[in-house]
Protein backbone atom coordinates (compact mmCIF):
# COMPACT_ATOMS: atom_id res chain seq x y z
CA UNK A 1 0.00 0.00 0.00
CA UNK A 2 2.66 2.45 -1.17
CA UNK A 3 -0.03 4.66 -2.22
CA UNK A 4 -3.23 3.92 -0.60
CA UNK A 5 -4.94 7.15 -1.52
CA UNK A 6 -4.43 6.78 -5.22
CA UNK A 7 -6.22 3.31 -4.99
CA UNK A 8 -9.71 2.83 -6.71
CA UNK A 9 -10.20 -0.23 -3.66
CA UNK A 10 -9.81 -0.37 -0.12
CA UNK A 11 -7.63 -2.79 0.34
CA UNK A 12 -6.87 -4.61 3.87
CA UNK A 13 -8.04 -7.74 4.76
CA UNK A 14 -9.23 -7.18 8.16
CA UNK A 15 -11.68 -4.23 7.28
CA UNK A 16 -12.98 -6.94 4.30
CA UNK A 17 -13.82 -9.79 6.66
CA UNK A 18 -15.18 -6.75 9.26
CA UNK A 19 -17.76 -5.32 6.58
CA UNK A 20 -18.65 -8.92 5.56
CA UNK A 21 -18.98 -9.82 9.34
CA UNK A 22 -21.40 -6.83 10.21
CA UNK A 23 -23.22 -7.47 7.07
CA UNK A 24 -23.76 -10.97 7.90
CA UNK A 25 -24.77 -9.99 11.32
CA UNK A 26 -27.68 -7.40 10.26
CA UNK A 27 -29.08 -9.82 7.46
CA UNK A 28 -30.09 -13.36 7.80
CA UNK A 29 -27.65 -15.67 5.64
CA UNK A 30 -29.15 -16.21 2.02
CA UNK A 31 -29.73 -19.87 1.09
CA UNK A 32 -30.19 -20.95 -2.88
CA UNK A 33 -34.06 -21.82 -2.17
CA UNK A 34 -35.23 -18.50 -0.58
CA UNK A 35 -32.86 -16.86 -3.32
CA UNK A 36 -34.75 -18.15 -5.86
CA UNK A 37 -37.72 -16.10 -5.22
CA UNK A 38 -36.24 -13.02 -6.63
CA UNK A 39 -35.58 -14.42 -9.82
CA UNK A 40 -32.46 -13.89 -11.80
CA UNK A 41 -31.46 -10.71 -12.76
CA UNK A 42 -29.50 -9.60 -15.86
CA UNK A 43 -28.40 -6.16 -16.19
CA UNK A 44 -26.99 -4.93 -19.80
CA UNK A 45 -24.24 -2.07 -19.42
CA UNK A 46 -23.39 -1.47 -22.49
CA UNK A 47 -20.63 1.96 -24.21
CA UNK A 48 -18.75 4.19 -21.71
CA UNK A 49 -19.44 3.98 -17.73
CA UNK A 50 -21.02 7.33 -17.46
CA UNK A 51 -23.69 8.50 -14.75
CA UNK A 52 -26.77 6.73 -16.16
CA UNK A 53 -24.79 3.31 -16.28
CA UNK A 54 -23.19 3.48 -13.09
CA UNK A 55 -26.84 4.42 -11.23
CA UNK A 56 -28.42 1.75 -12.86
CA UNK A 57 -25.38 -0.85 -12.02
CA UNK A 58 -25.85 0.27 -8.16
CA UNK A 59 -29.75 0.15 -8.30
CA UNK A 60 -30.13 -3.53 -9.72
CA UNK A 61 -27.50 -4.24 -6.95
CA UNK A 62 -29.45 -2.90 -4.53
CA UNK A 63 -32.57 -4.24 -6.07
CA UNK A 64 -31.37 -7.71 -6.24
CA UNK A 65 -30.10 -7.84 -2.75
CA UNK A 66 -34.18 -6.57 -1.60
CA UNK A 67 -35.51 -8.94 -3.42
CA UNK A 68 -33.26 -11.46 -2.62
CA UNK A 69 -32.28 -12.70 -6.09
CA UNK A 70 -30.81 -15.87 -6.63
CA UNK A 71 -28.15 -14.29 -9.38
CA UNK A 72 -27.51 -10.87 -10.85
CA UNK A 73 -25.71 -11.27 -13.91
CA UNK A 74 -24.03 -7.69 -15.37
CA UNK A 75 -23.13 -8.22 -19.28
CA UNK A 76 -20.88 -5.70 -20.24
CA UNK A 77 -19.98 -4.05 -23.13
CA UNK A 78 -17.63 -1.18 -22.33
CA UNK A 79 -14.34 0.46 -22.83
CA UNK A 80 -13.96 2.89 -19.14
CA UNK A 81 -15.67 5.24 -16.84
CA UNK A 82 -16.20 8.56 -17.60
CA UNK A 83 -16.51 11.51 -14.98
CA UNK A 84 -17.92 9.08 -12.46
CA UNK A 85 -16.15 7.22 -9.73
CA UNK A 86 -16.14 3.52 -10.02
CA UNK A 87 -15.04 3.14 -5.76
CA UNK A 88 -19.04 3.39 -4.60
CA UNK A 89 -19.52 0.70 -7.28
CA UNK A 90 -16.85 -1.65 -6.25
CA UNK A 91 -17.90 -1.88 -2.43
CA UNK A 92 -21.21 -2.25 -3.80
CA UNK A 93 -20.10 -5.39 -5.44
CA UNK A 94 -18.41 -6.70 -2.28
CA UNK A 95 -20.99 -6.25 0.09
CA UNK A 96 -24.04 -7.88 -2.16
CA UNK A 97 -25.18 -10.84 -0.52
CA UNK A 98 -26.28 -11.71 -4.16
CA UNK A 99 -23.85 -13.33 -6.11
CA UNK A 100 -22.91 -11.45 -8.86
CA UNK A 101 -21.76 -12.78 -12.37
CA UNK A 102 -20.27 -10.29 -15.18
CA UNK A 103 -20.43 -11.56 -19.32
CA UNK A 104 -18.38 -9.66 -20.99
CA UNK A 105 -19.99 -10.29 -24.81
CA UNK A 106 -21.82 -11.08 -27.09
CA UNK A 107 -18.79 -11.76 -29.38
CA UNK A 108 -16.92 -8.44 -30.22
CA UNK A 109 -17.45 -6.46 -26.58
CA UNK A 110 -14.45 -4.88 -24.28
CA UNK A 111 -14.02 -4.57 -20.40
CA UNK A 112 -11.91 -2.28 -20.34
CA UNK A 113 -10.81 0.76 -18.08
CA UNK A 114 -12.10 1.27 -14.44
CA UNK A 115 -14.68 -1.81 -16.15
CA UNK A 116 -12.24 -4.30 -15.62
CA UNK A 117 -11.82 -3.53 -12.01
CA UNK A 118 -15.91 -3.95 -11.43
CA UNK A 119 -15.37 -7.36 -13.49
CA UNK A 120 -12.64 -8.39 -10.89
CA UNK A 121 -14.81 -7.80 -8.06
CA UNK A 122 -17.48 -9.55 -9.18
CA UNK A 123 -17.84 -13.42 -7.62
CA UNK A 124 -17.39 -14.76 -10.73
CA UNK A 125 -16.34 -13.75 -14.22
CA UNK A 126 -16.89 -15.25 -17.73
CA UNK A 127 -15.58 -13.74 -21.41
CA UNK A 128 -17.61 -14.88 -24.75
CA UNK A 129 -15.38 -16.10 -27.84
CA UNK A 130 -14.38 -13.27 -29.34
CA UNK A 131 -14.59 -10.84 -26.69
CA UNK A 132 -11.73 -9.25 -24.38
CA UNK A 133 -11.08 -7.73 -21.13
CA UNK A 134 -8.13 -5.17 -20.31
CA UNK A 135 -6.35 -3.03 -20.24
CA UNK A 136 -7.56 -1.49 -17.13
CA UNK A 137 -5.18 1.17 -17.81
CA UNK A 138 -6.57 4.40 -17.74
CA UNK A 139 -9.39 3.65 -15.11
CA UNK A 140 -10.47 6.81 -15.50
CA UNK A 141 -10.78 8.11 -19.17
CA UNK A 142 -11.23 11.80 -18.46
CA UNK A 143 -8.37 11.77 -15.86
CA UNK A 144 -6.19 9.24 -16.58
CA UNK A 145 -3.14 10.48 -14.57
CA UNK A 146 -5.68 9.82 -11.61
CA UNK A 147 -4.66 6.32 -11.17
CA UNK A 148 -1.18 4.88 -12.15
CA UNK A 149 -0.85 1.56 -13.64
CA UNK A 150 1.37 0.22 -11.12
CA UNK A 151 -1.96 0.76 -8.48
CA UNK A 152 -4.56 -0.62 -10.84
CA UNK A 153 -2.13 -3.71 -11.23
CA UNK A 154 -2.23 -3.69 -7.48
CA UNK A 155 -5.52 -3.10 -7.44
CA UNK A 156 -6.84 -5.84 -9.77
CA UNK A 157 -4.39 -8.69 -8.12
CA UNK A 158 -6.38 -7.87 -4.84
CA UNK A 159 -9.69 -8.46 -6.49
CA UNK A 160 -8.74 -11.37 -7.45
CA UNK A 161 -7.23 -12.42 -4.77
CA UNK A 162 -10.69 -11.89 -2.75
CA UNK A 163 -12.57 -14.24 -5.27
CA UNK A 164 -10.03 -17.31 -5.81
CA UNK A 165 -8.39 -15.83 -9.17
CA UNK A 166 -4.92 -15.99 -9.60
CA UNK A 167 -3.41 -12.96 -8.97
CA UNK A 168 -0.57 -12.37 -11.59
CA UNK A 169 -3.07 -13.21 -14.03
CA UNK A 170 -5.05 -10.69 -13.41
CA UNK A 171 -2.34 -8.02 -12.97
CA UNK A 172 -1.86 -8.79 -17.07
CA UNK A 173 -4.88 -6.83 -17.62
CA UNK A 174 -3.40 -3.60 -16.11
CA UNK A 175 -2.02 -2.63 -19.51
CA UNK A 176 -2.85 -5.51 -21.84
CA UNK A 177 -6.06 -6.94 -23.58
CA UNK A 178 -6.46 -10.48 -23.04
CA UNK A 179 -8.95 -12.59 -25.21
CA UNK A 180 -11.33 -14.84 -23.19
CA UNK A 181 -9.13 -18.16 -23.65
CA UNK A 182 -6.57 -16.43 -23.02
CA UNK A 183 -7.29 -14.46 -19.48
CA UNK A 184 -8.85 -17.89 -18.94
CA UNK A 185 -5.41 -19.36 -19.07
CA UNK A 186 -3.65 -16.93 -17.32
CA UNK A 187 -6.49 -17.27 -14.15
CA UNK A 188 -7.74 -13.46 -14.58
CA UNK A 189 -10.92 -15.30 -15.09
CA UNK A 190 -13.23 -18.06 -14.20
CA UNK A 191 -15.14 -19.12 -17.40
CA UNK A 192 -15.63 -18.73 -21.51
CA UNK A 193 -19.34 -18.77 -22.42
CA UNK A 194 -20.89 -17.98 -26.03
CA UNK A 195 -24.10 -16.77 -24.65
CA UNK A 196 -25.42 -14.97 -21.04
CA UNK A 197 -27.90 -17.84 -21.36
CA UNK A 198 -25.22 -20.87 -21.22
CA UNK A 199 -23.60 -18.81 -18.25
CA UNK A 200 -26.35 -18.86 -16.00
CA UNK A 201 -27.49 -22.77 -16.25
CA UNK A 202 -23.88 -23.64 -16.05
CA UNK A 203 -24.00 -21.52 -12.58
CA UNK A 204 -25.97 -24.31 -11.50
CA UNK A 205 -24.68 -25.74 -7.89
CA UNK A 206 -21.53 -24.01 -7.90
CA UNK A 207 -20.80 -22.55 -4.42
CA UNK A 208 -19.66 -18.62 -4.28
CA UNK A 209 -19.08 -16.99 -1.44
CA UNK A 210 -20.99 -13.42 -1.07
CA UNK A 211 -21.02 -10.50 2.01
CA UNK A 212 -23.17 -13.30 3.39
CA UNK A 213 -21.48 -16.42 3.55
CA UNK A 214 -21.34 -19.60 1.02
CA UNK A 215 -23.90 -19.85 -1.13
CA UNK A 216 -24.91 -23.13 -3.53
CA UNK A 217 -26.65 -21.37 -6.66
CA UNK A 218 -29.67 -22.78 -8.17
CA UNK A 219 -29.80 -21.32 -11.77
CA UNK A 220 -31.13 -24.17 -13.90
CA UNK A 221 -33.55 -27.36 -14.13
CA UNK A 222 -33.60 -29.96 -16.44
CA UNK A 223 -35.95 -30.43 -18.88
CA UNK A 224 -37.09 -32.86 -21.44
CA UNK A 225 -35.74 -36.64 -22.43
CA UNK A 226 -33.74 -38.52 -24.40
CA UNK A 227 -31.91 -36.50 -26.90
CA UNK A 228 -33.98 -33.38 -26.65
CA UNK A 229 -32.65 -33.23 -22.74
CA UNK A 230 -31.68 -29.81 -21.94
CA UNK A 231 -31.36 -27.08 -19.60
CA UNK A 232 -32.64 -23.99 -18.91
CA UNK A 233 -33.10 -21.06 -16.16
CA UNK A 234 -35.43 -22.78 -12.88
CA UNK A 235 -36.77 -19.15 -12.45
CA UNK A 236 -37.84 -15.76 -14.22
CA UNK A 237 -34.67 -14.28 -15.94
CA UNK A 238 -35.31 -10.34 -15.64
CA UNK A 239 -33.42 -8.02 -17.93
CA UNK A 240 -32.94 -4.61 -16.89
CA UNK A 241 -32.11 -1.39 -18.91
CA UNK A 242 -31.79 1.95 -18.95
CA UNK A 243 -34.94 4.00 -19.44
CA UNK A 244 -35.50 6.13 -21.89
CA UNK A 245 -34.52 9.48 -20.07
CA UNK A 246 -31.15 8.09 -19.29
CA UNK A 247 -30.42 6.27 -22.65
CA UNK A 248 -31.05 9.99 -24.11
CA UNK A 249 -28.20 10.97 -21.83
CA UNK A 250 -26.10 8.74 -22.19
CA UNK A 251 -26.37 9.21 -25.49
CA UNK A 252 -25.60 12.52 -25.67
CA UNK A 253 -22.52 11.68 -23.45
CA UNK A 254 -21.34 9.76 -26.11
CA UNK A 255 -17.77 11.87 -27.71
CA UNK A 256 -19.15 11.33 -30.85
CA UNK A 257 -22.85 12.13 -30.59
CA UNK A 258 -21.64 15.31 -29.03
CA UNK A 259 -19.30 15.92 -31.44
CA UNK A 260 -21.61 15.56 -34.07
CA UNK A 261 -24.34 17.75 -32.48
CA UNK A 262 -22.57 20.59 -31.65
CA UNK A 263 -21.25 21.28 -35.25
CA UNK A 264 -24.41 20.27 -36.86
CA UNK A 265 -26.14 22.97 -34.71
CA UNK A 266 -23.49 25.58 -35.98
CA UNK A 267 -24.06 24.87 -39.60
CA UNK A 268 -27.91 25.05 -39.01
CA UNK A 269 -27.99 28.32 -37.03
CA UNK A 270 -25.80 29.92 -39.62
CA UNK A 271 -27.65 28.62 -42.76
CA UNK A 272 -31.23 29.80 -40.64
CA UNK A 273 -29.26 33.43 -40.36
CA UNK A 274 -28.94 33.71 -44.02
CA UNK A 275 -32.51 32.95 -44.62
CA UNK A 276 -33.40 35.52 -42.94
CA UNK A 277 -35.98 33.82 -40.96
CA UNK A 278 -36.73 31.36 -37.77
CA UNK A 279 -37.68 27.99 -38.92
CA UNK A 280 -37.23 24.76 -38.53
CA UNK A 281 -33.29 24.56 -39.33
CA UNK A 282 -32.93 26.86 -36.89
CA UNK A 283 -34.71 25.08 -34.23
CA UNK A 284 -32.82 21.94 -34.89
CA UNK A 285 -29.79 23.63 -34.52
CA UNK A 286 -30.79 25.32 -31.24
CA UNK A 287 -31.93 21.70 -29.88
CA UNK A 288 -28.28 20.50 -31.30
CA UNK A 289 -26.53 22.50 -29.58
CA UNK A 290 -27.94 22.16 -26.09
CA UNK A 291 -27.89 18.65 -26.70
CA UNK A 292 -24.59 19.20 -27.20
CA UNK A 293 -23.82 21.29 -23.79
CA UNK A 294 -25.39 18.67 -22.05
CA UNK A 295 -22.92 16.00 -23.50
CA UNK A 296 -19.91 18.17 -23.39
CA UNK A 297 -20.75 18.89 -20.17
CA UNK A 298 -19.41 15.06 -18.91
CA UNK A 299 -16.57 15.32 -21.21
CA UNK A 300 -13.21 16.61 -20.88
CA UNK A 301 -13.68 19.31 -23.61
CA UNK A 302 -10.44 21.59 -24.55
CA UNK A 303 -11.75 25.44 -24.83
CA UNK A 304 -9.68 26.10 -27.93
CA UNK A 305 -11.23 23.68 -29.78
CA UNK A 306 -14.79 24.93 -29.54
CA UNK A 307 -13.62 28.67 -30.08
CA UNK A 308 -11.88 27.08 -33.45
CA UNK A 309 -15.24 25.32 -34.51
CA UNK A 310 -16.87 28.34 -34.13
CA UNK A 311 -14.67 30.58 -35.73
CA UNK A 312 -14.65 27.84 -38.89
CA UNK A 313 -18.27 28.64 -39.19
CA UNK A 314 -17.52 32.32 -39.28
CA UNK A 315 -14.93 32.02 -41.92
CA UNK A 316 -17.43 29.63 -43.87
CA UNK A 317 -19.76 32.29 -43.35
CA UNK A 318 -17.70 35.11 -45.04
CA UNK A 319 -17.24 33.67 -48.14
CA UNK A 320 -21.05 32.42 -48.48
CA UNK A 321 -22.01 36.25 -47.87
CA UNK A 322 -19.40 37.34 -50.68
CA UNK A 323 -20.86 34.98 -53.09
CA UNK A 324 -17.16 33.98 -53.39
CA UNK A 325 -17.82 29.81 -53.46
CA UNK A 326 -14.06 28.57 -52.24
CA UNK A 327 -12.11 31.35 -51.10
CA UNK A 328 -9.66 32.20 -48.92
CA UNK A 329 -11.80 32.33 -46.00
CA UNK A 330 -13.54 28.74 -46.79
CA UNK A 331 -9.95 27.42 -46.69
CA UNK A 332 -9.50 28.90 -43.37
CA UNK A 333 -12.58 27.08 -41.76
CA UNK A 334 -11.50 23.61 -43.47
CA UNK A 335 -8.01 24.15 -41.77
CA UNK A 336 -10.32 25.41 -38.18
CA UNK A 337 -12.30 22.80 -38.39
CA UNK A 338 -9.57 20.10 -39.07
CA UNK A 339 -7.96 21.25 -35.75
CA UNK A 340 -10.81 22.30 -33.52
CA UNK A 341 -12.38 18.28 -34.48
CA UNK A 342 -8.90 16.33 -33.54
CA UNK A 343 -8.08 18.83 -30.75
CA UNK A 344 -11.89 18.47 -29.01
CA UNK A 345 -11.15 15.99 -26.33
CA UNK A 346 -8.34 15.67 -23.45
CA UNK A 347 -8.42 12.73 -21.38
CA UNK A 348 -7.61 9.46 -22.68
CA UNK A 349 -7.24 9.12 -26.86
CA UNK A 350 -10.43 6.33 -26.26
CA UNK A 351 -12.73 9.47 -25.94
CA UNK A 352 -11.56 10.64 -29.68
CA UNK A 353 -14.34 10.24 -32.13
CA UNK A 354 -13.57 7.11 -34.50
CA UNK A 355 -11.77 8.50 -37.73
CA UNK A 356 -14.57 7.93 -40.18
CA UNK A 357 -16.83 10.04 -37.76
CA UNK A 358 -14.52 12.97 -38.40
CA UNK A 359 -13.95 12.39 -41.80
CA UNK A 360 -17.91 12.04 -42.60
CA UNK A 361 -18.81 15.13 -39.89
CA UNK A 362 -15.84 17.69 -41.98
CA UNK A 363 -16.80 16.08 -45.63
CA UNK A 364 -20.31 16.63 -45.09
CA UNK A 365 -20.08 20.57 -43.25
CA UNK A 366 -17.41 21.56 -45.84
CA UNK A 367 -19.85 20.63 -49.02
CA UNK A 368 -22.78 22.01 -47.07
CA UNK A 369 -20.94 25.57 -46.57
CA UNK A 370 -19.63 25.80 -50.10
CA UNK A 371 -22.52 24.82 -51.87
CA UNK A 372 -26.04 25.09 -49.95
CA UNK A 373 -25.14 28.00 -47.91
CA UNK A 374 -23.88 29.41 -51.16
CA UNK A 375 -26.76 28.48 -53.45
CA UNK A 376 -28.67 30.10 -50.64
CA UNK A 377 -27.10 33.23 -49.77
CA UNK A 378 -27.04 33.70 -54.36
CA UNK A 379 -30.79 32.93 -54.20
CA UNK A 380 -31.36 35.49 -51.71
CA UNK A 381 -29.47 38.21 -52.44
CA UNK A 382 -29.12 38.11 -56.74
CA UNK A 383 -30.84 40.49 -58.24
CA UNK A 384 -32.16 39.56 -61.64
CA UNK A 385 -31.34 41.81 -64.71
CA UNK A 386 -34.46 43.37 -65.94
CA UNK A 387 -34.60 45.91 -68.90
CA UNK A 388 -35.28 49.46 -67.79
CA UNK A 389 -37.30 50.47 -70.69
CA UNK A 390 -39.31 47.77 -69.32
CA UNK A 391 -39.91 48.89 -66.02
CA UNK A 392 -41.81 51.68 -66.69
CA UNK A 393 -45.47 51.69 -66.05
CA UNK A 394 -45.21 48.28 -64.37
CA UNK A 395 -46.87 47.96 -61.35
CA UNK A 396 -44.30 46.91 -58.19
CA UNK A 397 -45.15 45.75 -54.27
CA UNK A 398 -44.37 48.64 -51.31
CA UNK A 399 -42.23 46.58 -48.98
CA UNK A 400 -41.11 49.12 -46.87
CA UNK A 401 -43.33 52.33 -46.65
CA UNK A 402 -42.17 55.07 -49.65
CA UNK A 403 -42.70 58.09 -47.83
CA UNK A 404 -40.65 59.10 -49.50
CA UNK A 405 -38.03 56.79 -49.73
CA UNK A 406 -38.59 53.10 -49.07
CA UNK A 407 -38.24 49.49 -50.98
CA UNK A 408 -40.27 48.07 -53.90
CA UNK A 409 -40.53 44.77 -54.99
CA UNK A 410 -40.77 43.89 -58.67
CA UNK A 411 -39.99 40.84 -60.67
CA UNK A 412 -38.61 38.99 -57.53
CA UNK A 413 -36.04 42.00 -56.48
CA UNK A 414 -36.05 44.28 -53.74
CA UNK A 415 -35.81 47.94 -55.33
CA UNK A 416 -35.11 51.48 -53.56
CA UNK A 417 -37.89 53.42 -54.77
CA UNK A 418 -39.17 57.05 -54.06
CA UNK A 419 -42.24 58.96 -54.54
CA UNK A 420 -43.20 62.71 -54.11
CA UNK A 421 -44.00 63.95 -50.38
CA UNK A 422 -47.27 64.82 -50.81
CA UNK A 423 -48.50 61.16 -51.84
CA UNK A 424 -46.93 58.35 -49.39
CA UNK A 425 -47.50 54.64 -50.21
CA UNK A 426 -47.94 52.29 -47.33
CA UNK A 427 -46.07 48.68 -47.01
CA UNK A 428 -48.67 45.96 -49.15
CA UNK A 429 -50.06 48.72 -51.11
CA UNK A 430 -49.17 48.63 -55.24
CA UNK A 431 -47.25 51.51 -56.61
CA UNK A 432 -46.74 51.84 -60.44
CA UNK A 433 -43.21 53.06 -61.77
CA UNK A 434 -42.93 56.30 -63.67
CA UNK A 435 -38.97 56.51 -64.03
CA UNK A 436 -35.67 54.66 -63.27
CA UNK A 437 -32.92 56.94 -62.69
CA UNK A 438 -29.59 54.53 -61.37
CA UNK A 439 -30.52 51.92 -59.38
CA UNK A 440 -33.59 54.07 -57.66
CA UNK A 441 -37.32 53.48 -58.81
CA UNK A 442 -39.36 56.72 -59.15
CA UNK A 443 -43.07 55.24 -58.34
CA UNK A 444 -46.21 56.83 -57.84
CA UNK A 445 -49.76 55.18 -56.46
CA UNK A 446 -51.29 52.99 -58.49
CA UNK A 447 -54.21 55.46 -59.61
CA UNK A 448 -51.67 57.80 -60.30
CA UNK A 449 -51.54 57.86 -63.84
CA UNK A 450 -48.02 57.24 -64.48
CA UNK A 451 -46.43 58.95 -67.96
CA UNK A 452 -43.32 57.46 -69.40
CA UNK A 453 -40.37 59.82 -68.82
CA UNK A 454 -39.68 59.78 -72.92
CA UNK A 455 -43.32 60.77 -73.46
CA UNK A 456 -42.98 63.67 -70.77
CA UNK A 457 -40.02 65.09 -72.59
CA UNK A 458 -41.48 65.58 -75.50
CA UNK A 459 -44.58 67.34 -73.85
CA UNK A 460 -42.08 69.64 -72.32
CA UNK A 461 -42.63 73.78 -73.95
CA UNK A 462 -40.22 74.37 -76.19
CA UNK A 463 -37.77 77.29 -75.32
CA UNK A 464 -37.96 80.06 -76.53
CA UNK A 465 -35.05 81.65 -78.99
CA UNK A 466 -32.69 84.17 -76.97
Amino acid sequence: MSRPHRSLIRRGGAAVALAVGVVAAAAPFVTAAAAEDGGIRVVQIQGLLDAPNASLLRSTIAQANDARSALLVLQIDSNGALDVDVTPILDDIRASEVPIAVWVGPSGADASGAVTLVAQAAHVVSVSQGSGIGSAYPAQLDRPAAVSEADLADDLADLAEERGRDPDGARELADRRLSGTDAREVGAIDRVDPIVGELIVSLDGQSVVTASGEVTLSTATVVGEGLDRRREPNQEVLFERLGLRDQLLHTLISPSIAYLLFVVGLALIVFEFFTASIGLAGATGAVSLVGASIGFGHLPVHWWAIALLIVSMLAFAIDAQASAGAGPWTVMGLIALVVGSVTLYGGSSRLDPPWWVLLVVIVGTGLFMTAALSAMTRARFSTPTVGREGLIGTLATVEVDVAPDGVVLIAGSRWRARTNRATPIAAGAHARIVAVEGLVLEVEPEEGGARDYRERGRRRPPKKPG
